[in-house]
């Protein structure tokens, strides 16, 4: 195992230099990309090797590797296919065993807007389905909820779409639910964040659903939504367009699900409630009296659960 890690660590250089792969690999194009680098250039010819299973976690793809040394070792894998590691340290785990905290949420800075106004305006540009949206998601709602009708909340939607056509479907339901029943939206996103299950959501957040359709068909063939899904030939890239935010896309250089954008500015804040509070308040010119509320400081969790858990951070892109 040992001479494996040590191969490894050499090889990512090697990787690098393979021929170009697709911008994103599918799991089992990486999968197979894995093993084949990892056989071809770090077992010796009697031995092989074999990814057991496959995630993505952190924007990478993480593989548990069978080299015959009788347990699993965890590798990581660029979603591209180019850069391998042999390992990861969580650098939050570690700086907890050191007593070394450096969890933003948990004292560091507050990440703060430069750009101030009387009422911010609040973009979050997500994929319905992305975990780290909805994480991010999680995380917000308190505040929107909190700050209602002293901020411009807009949730927007990245021009691409990474799961598949329900998520395409989902965004455009978000979107009209936005655009025509605006003030069903928080209650309804607070609902599908648990379980995705958009029909009971409807009806807890009661939304008009005949007007919901209209819109919907309305808003796929004004930017041609599903027809570009199924031209795959003209995508330009592994996924679908999104094109409903295109222009926001392209303004603010939106790189991934989520994106947080106050103000015009581009906001790297911790996605527990708390932070997000303090980061979305630093944009008023004189922040109002909700701006000292005390919300949670636990990271929410990601993708569709009923409760915070702590869950790293990570994005869709």
């Amino acid at each position: 195992m040992k001479k494996f890690l040590l191969l490894s660590l050499a090889a990512v250089i090697m990787l690098t230099g393979c021929s170009s792969k697709p911008k994103n690999l599918k799991p089992e194009q990486a999968k197979e990309h894995a093993e084949k680098f990892i056989n071809a250039a770090l077992m010796r010819p009697d031995t092989k090797a074999a990814v057991k299973e496959i995630e993505e976690v952190n924007g990478f793809y993480k593989m548990k590797i069978d080299v015959g040394s009788g347990e699993p070792i965890d590798s990581y894998l660029s979603r591209d296919g180019k850069l391998f590691f042999p390992q990861a340290m969580d650098i939050d785990e570690i700086n907890k065993q050191i007593g070394g905290e450096t969890n933003q949420a948990a004292g560091g800075e507050t990440a703060t807007v430069s750009k101030k106004s009387d009422k911010p305006v609040v973009e979050l540009f997500v994929m319905s389905y992305c975990p780290y949206g909805l994480q991010m998601e999680r995380g917000i709602l308190p505040v929107v909820e909190k700050l209602a009708g002293k901020i411009d909340f807009k949730l927007r939607f990245c021009d691409y779409a990474m799961h598949e056509k329900p998520e395409i479907d989902e965004n455009l339901t978000q979107y009209c639910i936005q655009k025509e029943q605006s003030d069903k939206l928080t209650k309804y996103l607070n609902c599908f964040i648990k379980d995705g299950q958009a029909a009971a959501c409807y009806k807890e957040a009661g939304i008009d659903e005949n007007a919901l359709k209209t819109c919907v068909s309305q808003t796929d063939k004004q930017h041609k939504i599903t027809e570009a899904y199924n031209n795959k030939e003209a995508w330009g890239g592994q996924f679908p367009p999104f094109n409903v935010d295109k222009a926001e896309n392209e303004k603010y250089g939106v790189q991934g699900s989520p994106f947080l954008v106050v103000n015009g500015q581009e906001i790297s804040s911790d996605r527990d409630s708390a932070s997000l509070l303090k980061s979305i308040c630093s944009a008023f010119n004189n922040a109002p009296a909700e701006c000292s509320a005390e919300l949670s400081s636990t990271s929410p969790a990601a993708g569709f659960a009923s409760q915070n858990n702590g869950s790293a951070a990570g994005s869709c892109n």
